[in-house]
């Protein structure tokens, strides 16, 4: 269950005679496949991450303010590439107040998302008649510009997964909004908008499926305009999964999830995970690792397939953080939440996620036997390299945005490992730290 926050928001701004400076140490930094014993410095007033060694020795800059993190983990904000909404607020509907409470909901999820570690992400739409795109993704869009860390987790692009999908993997998508992009990019238009498609475009992400008519003409054109398509709800044989990343699409949606099974004589969208060609890259694939989706081995052996692919996703509805019980959802059904299942009411289908994506790095440390730094790498590094971002998110080199959050590794019952998110820091600003028990 994901519970509401309190961030540290309102904190008094920094004078501008300061140097804003912030200097990290007795930490373990996440750096590649390591943790790391060295300090970090960052500017609260850049908002990047700074090179200590020139800051201290060729500037000769005192730190303004010394963090003392106790041997604790200092890693790169947590990347979430899935979220459907949370907190009560669900990105694919408009309220009947319009668009003004739409952005302002917006707003309360960024509040109190950043506060469990993520500090950016992909606001998903499921698939929706097109006017319900063309009002959404006006608010949707990058919002990091400002680069105020008063407004909490950053938008990094929309995720619009449909309605460009396979029926018969529409899992609690409505059937009767998907369709087939058969003319290509005119019905692409048509549906999110002819200017959403338009550089620079609010949509990062779109989920389709690759056999549907119009599909392969469709991701390459909007590769082409640097948007990054994934396959996902599809029946996809090996060769037609082939085809849709042959033609430019990167990434598999909650993979093993609505599509086709692995099959020995046809391995399906699965198999793009095999060995990679001269014309053909392996995709990175999302998963969702909390306890209900996948079965923990077979997380582990996508894992062990393609390591450098897997991205760790919460697929969080607006029920994260809300009581049990049963709620209307966007086409007429209802959902059940029960702890952090959700279910259809009529069918019984799993109904997306209520998870916090820090937990989701727990149980894949538990359930494959990563390490801390490879748990993490598929939150941070490996989704900001899909997103081509990884210059900027999910890092801690010199340059980078000063997303970071402070982790306490601890031991629970039975020898398991727990990551608990202690501090958030967003653009070199501290946003979020945990209450003492």
């Amino acid at each position: 269950m994901m519970p509401s926050f309190t961030p540290l928001y309102g904190a008094p701004t920094r004078p501008r005679d300061t140097s804003g400076v912030i200097k990290f140490t007795n930490c373990l930094l996440v750096k590649g496949n390591n943790l790391v014993k060295e300090d970090l410095w960052v500017s609260s007033i850049s908002g990047k991450i700074l090179n200590g060694q020139e800051i201290l020795y060729e500037h000769r800059t005192a730190p303004e303010e010394i963090v003392d993190l106790g041997g604790r983990i200092l890693s790169p904000g947590l990347i979430d590439t899935q979220l459907n909404g949370a907190y009560g607020f669900d990105f694919s509907v408009i309220p009947e107040e319009g668009t003004v409470a739409y952005s302002k909901g917006v707003l309360r999820v960024n509040r109190n998302l950043v506060a469990t570690g993520v500090t950016s992400y992909l606001p998903t739409l499921t698939s929706q008649h097109p006017e319900v795109y063309q009002k959404a993704l006006q608010y949707l869009g990058p919002s990091g510009t400002a680069r105020d860390a008063a407004h909490g987790s950053e938008s990094l692009g929309a995720h619009c997964e449909g309605p460009f999908l396979n029926p018969t993997k529409n899992g609690i998508h409505n059937a009767t909004v998907l369709q087939a992009p058969i003319n290509g990019l005119p019905d692409l238009a048509a549906c999110y908008g002819s200017t959403n498609l338009q550089f620079p475009s609010p949509i990062k992400l779109i989920t389709l499926a690759p056999e549907r008519p119009g599909a392969l003409p469709s991701i390459r054109a909007l590769t082409e305009r640097g948007i990054h398509v994934s396959i996902g709800h599809s029946e996809a044989s090996y060769e037609e999964a082939k085809a849709g990343i042959k033609a430019g699409a990167s990434m598999i949606t909650h993979l093993f999830n609505a599509m086709r099974p692995l099959h020995h004589r046809n391995p399906g969208i699965f198999g793009l995970l095999g060995t990679a060609s001269s014309w053909v890259r392996k995709p990175y694939f999302g998963i969702i690792a909390d306890g209900i989706h996948l079965h923990p081995t077979s997380i582990k052996i996508a894992w062990n397939a393609h390591p450098d692919g897997l991205i760790l996703v919460t697929d969080a509805m607006r029920l994260a953080g809300m009581p049990d019980g049963t709620y209307d959802w966007t086409n007429g059904s209802r959902i059940v939440k029960d702890g952090a299942l959700l279910t259809l009411e009529e069918n019984g289908k799993i109904a997306g996620s209520s998870i916090q994506l820090v937990d989701c790095v727990t149980n894949f440390l538990n359930w494959t036997g990563a390490s801390v730094p490879e748990a993490l790498k598929a939150v941070t590094e490996t989704p900001a390299k899909m997103l081509g971002l990884g210059d900027m998110k999910g890092t801690l080199k010199e340059g980078a945005d000063a997303d970071l959050v402070v982790l306490d590794l601890q031991e629970v019952v039975g020898g398991d490992k727990k990551l608990v998110v202690d501090e958030v820091w967003k653009f070199g600003m501290k946003v979020f730290a945990r209450a003492e028990n």
